[in-house]
């Protein structure tokens, strides 16, 4: 017999997650809207997770627990979560980032009712390690336009600001069609610039997703610095000279490249990778990745993604 398909996947990518696991995972369970799957892609937890997550697997038939027997790194992790799931619309959601209880529900309506959107995501909460109020967060940058090319820029050139779209819901058909998270810090913001050229984004009025500040996140501390981060995104690239903002860089006009849009707006998306590419900061990290590449006698492109997809399609633990 065929198991019927849920009509969401939350892909959960995780790592020694113990501390706001649970308040998340309750979050999830207890949502109004109970017609999906909850993935979580535990990445080698050398804490608590795995018992964690084993007893929620065992009392909840919607959540399937994979761990991987060594740490893939951020990328393949989270990468892994969206290749193991099958619902019709998918999100991924954060282990330490609880969710209101119809966050699932209204971002369905939103995708049910508007085929011409790629992603849906609502208004949020900043919250401390505590679960206590911050305050409140409207989303930015405003992804509202109907105009790929605006969408595009927007999110590229203003993505400093852009946790709602990250963490809204998206067309699984669609993220099938992007580069995924390459293995290179911010990575992200390519994929939701990405997306943004896939269909049109919508903002949902509620404030029905919690974003958590807390002194454990991943950007804080020895990972704050951008080559800090490079075997944090993908374990794999020990001792290899990763050049991160071409990388960047490239998968910008190959999503461009590849997207379903006229020669006229992919015209007006390329002057937003230039002007991203002259900022200051982005610039001096363009000549730096130069200066390493002519170093270490390496080529600017190195052949990273489909090191990523193979690493997030090897075998694992299935509980």
């Amino acid at each position: 017999m065929t198991q019927k398909k849920p009509r969401v996947s939350i892909g959960l990518p995780v790592f020694n997650g113990e501390r706001f696991l649970e308040e998340t995972l309750d979050s999830i369970l207890a949502q109004t809207f109970s017609d999906f799957e909850l993935v979580i892609s535990d990445n080698a937890s050398t804490d608590r997770t795995k018992e964690i997550c084993e007893g929620y697997a065992a009392q909840d038939e919607r959540v399937k627990y994979f761990r991987s027997a060594r740490n893939l790194g951020v990328a393949p992790n989270y990468n892994r979560a969206f290749i193991l799931s099958s619902g019709e619309y998918f999100k991924w959601a954060d282990y330490d980032d609880p969710l209101a209880p119809d966050f699932i529900l209204r971002c369905v309506e939103v995708l049910d009712n508007h085929p011409e959107v790629a992603v849906c995501f609502p208004k949020a909460k900043f919250i401390d390690e505590n679960g206590t109020f911050i305050s409140e967060y409207d989303p930015l940058p405003d992804t509202s336009s109907p105009e790929p090319h605006i969408r595009f820029g927007k999110l590229l050139l203003d993505h400093d600001h852009r946790l709602a779209q990250a963490s809204g819901m998206m067309r699984s058909d669609l993220v099938r069609k992007t580069i995924l998270h390459g293995s290179y810090p911010c990575s992200d913001e390519v994929l939701m610039a990405h997306m943004s050229l896939l269909g049109s984004c919508y903002e949902i009025p509620e404030r029905l997703f919690y974003l958590r500040y807390h002194p454990y996140m991943s950007s804080k501390g020895v990972l704050a610095s951008e080559r800090s981060r490079v075997l944090f995104f993908d374990s794999s690239l020990k001792d290899q000279a990763v050049l991160i903002k071409w990388l960047y860089f490239k998968d910008c006009f190959r999503a461009i490249h590849n997207a379903p849009i006229s020669m006229y707006q992919r015209m007006r998306c390329y002057p937003h990778v230039i002007r991203w590419a002259i900022k200051p900061q982005n610039f001096k990290s363009l000549v730096k990745d130069i200066l390493l590449g002519i170093h270490k006698r390496i080529p600017l492109f190195p052949r990273l993604y489909q090191e990523t997809i193979d690493a997030a399609n090897k075998p694992h633990h299935y509980n």
